[in-house]
């Protein structure tokens, strides 16, 4: 039996994603096996984001800085903002860099069932961005889920009067994928959004 502290650890960790009980006792483990290569760099590297940490005042995305690095940054496309429901999906996209402009994040999604309306996202926000003018287009990169679209949806609605150019991620058949393996919701999306070839 472990003490009451790393007790305490392995617990505190298995809350953490990707992590269940047996797999925070062994990260636990290892930590203490490799307390100066490991342990202790890690705990300056919590305590360094933890005094620094910062929510971005423009976008929303969580950093060091604010405004953080993606809005700090001169080469971004400021005519092109990127929607997002939440920051683990700006850093998926981000990290393809296949996105030049910036973005910003709603922190959630609308949900009857969990009772998020519009005014507990940062829907305002993202309207004031588009009035103030300089955005050509708005992606509207929701998940493709009922909630992610019925999101993407009423942002539409809530954009329509502005001049911008306002498009949505594609859904369909993934890169990779076979057809006998897909659930019909997304081939159904897949045929819906089909489109000439060549």
């Amino acid at each position: 039996m472990a003490s009451q502290e790393i007790d305490a650890l392995a617990q505190a960790l298995s809350r953490l994603p990707g992590l269940g009980p047996r797999s925070a006792r062994r990260v636990v483990l290892h930590l203490m096996k490799k307390r100066e290569t490991v342990l202790q760099p890690l705990l300056r590297a919590l305590e360094m984001v933890e005094e620094r940490l910062k929510t971005c005042s423009t976008c929303g995305n969580i950093d060091t800085s604010d405004p953080c690095g993606i809005c700090a940054d001169p080469r971004r496309d400021t005519r092109a903002l990127c929607v997002v429901e939440d920051v683990s999906d700006l850093w998926a996209l981000d990290r393809s860099r296949l996105f030049p402009g910036k973005y910003h994040v709603l922190g959630g999604r609308l949900s009857a069932l969990d009772g998020v309306r519009p005014e507990d996202l940062n829907i305002d926000g993202l309207v004031a961005r588009v009035a103030a003018g300089g955005i050509d287009e708005v992606v509207l990169a929701m998940n493709a889920t009922l909630e992610g679209q019925t999101t993407a949806h009423y942002l539409a609605e809530r954009l329509e009067s502005y001049p911008i150019r306002l498009t949505q991620l594609a859904h369909g058949v993934p890169v990779g994928g076979e057809l006998d393996y897909l659930d019909e919701g997304t081939l159904a999306q897949a045929l819906r959004a089909r489109r000439p070839v060549g």
